[in-house]
């Protein structure tokens, strides 16, 4: 055992944010820790790591070797990447931490081991005179591994771009699993591109270092993950197993819980009726005292605590031509500097295209010149009547100096804010999030805000720029629910592999300078095998008359309970043109086959 938190309760103000948080890190562990924004996710993580004290709790500490990769790139004009890589959980670090404990202890005065003292100081400086070279070539390799030049290592933070700072803390990454006994990893996925965040699975998958990995990232999860640590209203749940194994368990034991405490419920609600009975028909004897006791001794079960879910219905225009744009021979070119050639696209009525490529490859840049915000040469149209939406990745329809309430108003008018405050109820808004300029608030919160605009316009194209940026697992399963019933045309640029599954029908990768358009998946065009199987939200239906999908060789007889999801929709289409399934409108987590639909 490496770390241990004990009934560990954490609160700021009014707010508790963890009230009985539970885990035990032991050697070779790699533990996805999840929960919605605000869980207490990082809060619990920097609790083990030193720079937060619990309220209440026990935590056990029986190594020093730490490494931790914040959320957020390092950005001070104080520390170059030199510091940085090595700052404050290097091995380096850690020698001459402890050989300045033990200059303070020899300048105490306190009665000590000199003996002890001085050969543990000499073997110290042995040591960090082998360890500074050894950590040299270990920092300038991790920085050519990520693709930054020799030359970075003394420039300040505050001077490179943001791709940089975060290959810069990804290298950072890579130094600390060579030396360190457990890696703290908070969102080390947030703007990476997908080809560097495959090449940091293997590698990750490689070290020997034990992982705490915080990530929204499912894909990522299932990878590197072999234990889940949820945290929910401020308790930590543990489940054996990588993310799509979390929620079919999580599913599971939701069920039993409902069950268990529908029972329980039932159970009680008979006894005390039967109580009541016996003391109106026979008040001069005491047996229903007896029967009373007898609840009080059930076996108490709690009702499954469920969290909120926000609500995205998008609403389609009337149905659009067949073909929706068409790009012939596009060049984009800016500064003097061409960005794509030879751009060939053909985007048809009810396409759901998704978007990838190395991060500076020019995917925002291809959607603004299909969106006529920037200049290209060559052919582009557009149909006449095409009625776009679009979100922008950097929120640029948001007035940050209005709140949500008055960004609202501003598109529906300002005698509706009944209306307005419900809207931003169903992304989970509300309170001070609703009041507060959206300067203040979190990326996530900002997201929805700008989602909701996109829920009040008219459209039968959405054109979608990383829309899932800085939201949790759940409010990303809403967004993607909502776009897979959504029927109109879609265009996503995202680095999200589990919503270019689970959305996207075609897929686009923009890479030196070209566009290349796949039909099928992400996970197809790769043909990557551990990435086939994922988790959908799947509607329920009931058999209404007897048939066979000769697709899956299953019969079904009348009254049958069978979930589709999106992926298998086409092998039941000729049923529900038949009227043999009836959408009941429940709706479950499925595992499925992404090869199902070939």
């Amino acid at each position: 055992m490496l770390l241990k938190a004990e009934s560990v309760a954490k609160s700021f103000g009014p707010v508790k944010v963890l009230v009985k948080a539970d885990l035990q890190i032991n050697r070779g562990d790699s533990i996805g820790l999840i929960g919605v924004n605000g869980a207490g996710k990082s809060t619990f993580m920097k609790i083990f790591l030193g720079e937060i004290k619990c309220d209440t709790g026990e935590l056990t500490r029986n190594t020093q070797k730490i490494g931790y990769l914040p959320q957020f790139a390092e950005s001070s004009s104080r520390y170059t990447v030199h510091d940085v890589l090595g700052r404050p959980y290097g091995h380096v670090e850690n020698i001459r931490r402890r050989m300045s404990e033990i200059d303070s202890l020899m300048t105490s005065g306190k009665d000590i081991d000199w003996n002890s003292v001085t050969d543990e100081y000499a073997s110290l400086e042995k040591e960090l005179s082998r360890s500074g070279a050894e950590d040299e070539g270990l920092l300038l390799s991790s920085v050519q591994k990520v693709g930054l030049s020799a030359e970075i290592m003394n420039r300040t933070m505050d001077t490179l771009s943001g791709g940089e700072r975060t290959k810069v803390m990804l290298a950072r990454a890579l130094v600390q699993a060579e030396g360190c006994d457990v890696l703290f990893l908070d969102e080390p996925t947030s703007h990476l591109d997908i080809s560097t965040v495959e090449w940091l699975e293997d590698h990750l998958l490689d070290t020997k270092c034990t992982l705490v990995v915080i990530s929204h990232d499912r894909y990522f999860l299932d990878k590197v993950a072999t234990r889940m640590t949820e945290i929910s209203f401020g308790k930590t749940r543990e489940y054996k197993g990588n993310y799509t194994a979390f929620v079919m368990k999580k599913m599971m034991e939701l069920e039993r819980m409902e069950a268990e405490y529908r029972k329980y419920a039932s159970n009680k609600r008979k006894q005390e009726e039967i109580a009541d009975e016996m003391h109106r028909d026979q008040w001069f004897f005491s047996t229903h005292k007896t029967r009373k006791k007898m609840i009080d001794r059930l076996e108490e079960k709690e009702a499954p605590e469920v969290s909120k879910e926000i609500t995205v219905k998008i609403q389609a225009a009337q149905k659009s031509g067949k073909n929706m744009l068409t790009a012939k021979n596009l060049r984009i070119e800016l500064g003097g500097r061409t960005i794509l050639e030879n751009v060939n696209l053909e985007i048809m009525k009810g396409d759901k295209i998704g978007i990838f490529g190395p991060n500076g490859s020019g995917k925002s840049t291809l959607v603004k010149a299909l969106l006529e915000k920037i200049p290209s040469k060559g052919e582009l149209w557009v149909a006449p009547g095409a009625k776009i939406g679009y979100f922008s990745q950097g929120h640029d329809r948001l007035d940050l100096n209005l709140t949500a309430e008055e960004q609202i108003l501003r598109v529906i008018g300002k005698d509706r804010r009944g209306e307005a405050r419900g809207l931003l109820a169903r992304m989970l808004l509300t309170g001070d999030q609703v009041d507060r300029p959206m300067s203040t608030l979190s990326g996530g919160e900002r997201a929805r805000v700008a989602l909701t605009l996109i829920l009040l316009d008219e459209t039968n194209l959405l054109i979608l720029d990383e829309p899932t940026n800085y939201l949790d697992i759940p409010s990303r399963h809403a967004v993607e629910e909502a776009l897979n019933d959504y029927e109109g045309t879609i265009m996503v640029v995202t680095h999200d592999r589990y919503f270019l599954d689970s959305v996207c029908t075609k897929v686009c990768e923009v890479k030196d300078k070209k566009v290349n358009i796949f039909n099928g998946t992400y996970s197809q065009m790769r043909g990557r095998p551990n990435t086939t199987e994922i988790v959908m939200d799947a509607d329920e239906y009931r058999v209404i008359s007897p048939f066979t999908n000769w697709t899956i060789n299953r019969k079904f007889v009348k009254g049958d309970r069978v979930l589709i999801a999106p992926a298998e929709m086409k092998s039941y289409e000729w049923a529900l043109e038949q009227g043999k399934l009836k959408k009941t409108g429940g709706r479950q987590r499925k595992k499925v086959n992404v090869d199902d639909e070939d």
